[in-house]
């Protein structure tokens, strides 16, 4: 445990419930200023949501304070670049971390923990992690609030892209990558 009370740990199915009531919270409370209504409702319904191929693999962590998780997300190794379990509409394969990068994925933060260095402590786990395991860069699809954070931990725009939903709302993200050195 970490002097402010929070614990970073992996993630477990066990968590997946408390994970599934934080995403809303999250998406609602922090993409205010960079969403209209309708794009955020949508995007909670056919885009976020856990994706167990994470949990699964290992490469998911949460962070709780006390019982509770206020924060959660990931790296991994398989191709999905971002989105939850209903959002992928085929087999996910892993990717070769010497040719291909490492996706940094699903990083989501009660509003009311938010700006306290928990996703920059999640980022640290997620590259020590990927670069453990022999990734040489790392590529993610940030929703625009998320676009700072990357930012301050080297990422790079590499395009904007709009995610198509039903009704006709798209979600802008940013397809963001940066090297993995030994850093």
């Amino acid at each position: 445990m970490s002097e402010d009370g929070l614990q970073l740990r992996l993630a477990t199915p066990a968590d997946l419930p408390a994970i599934e009531r934080l995403i809303p919270r999250s998406v609602r409370g922090l993409s205010t200023t960079y969403y209209s209504p309708a794009q955020i409702e949508a995007s909670i319904v056919h885009v976020f949501g856990p994706d167990t191929q994470l949990v699964s693999d290992g490469t998911y962590f949460v962070v709780g304070s006390g019982e509770r998780v206020v924060a959660c997300g990931g790296w991994s190794k398989r191709w999905t670049l971002f989105g939850g379990d209903q959002h992928k509409s085929s087999a996910d394969p892993l990717l070769d971390p010497a040719t291909e990068p490492a996706r940094i994925r699903a990083f989501f933060v009660e509003p009311d923990f938010a700006r306290r260095g928990i996703a920059s402590r999640l980022m640290r786990a997620c590259m020590d992690a990927a670069r453990a395991a022999g990734f040489r860069a790392l590529e993610l699809g940030a929703t625009l609030p998320g676009v700072p954070l990357y930012r301050a931990f080297g990422f790079r725009e590499l395009e904007r892209l709009d995610v198509p939903m039903p009704g006709g709302e798209a979600l802008p993200i940013v397809r963001m990558g940066r090297a993995l050195g030994g850093e």
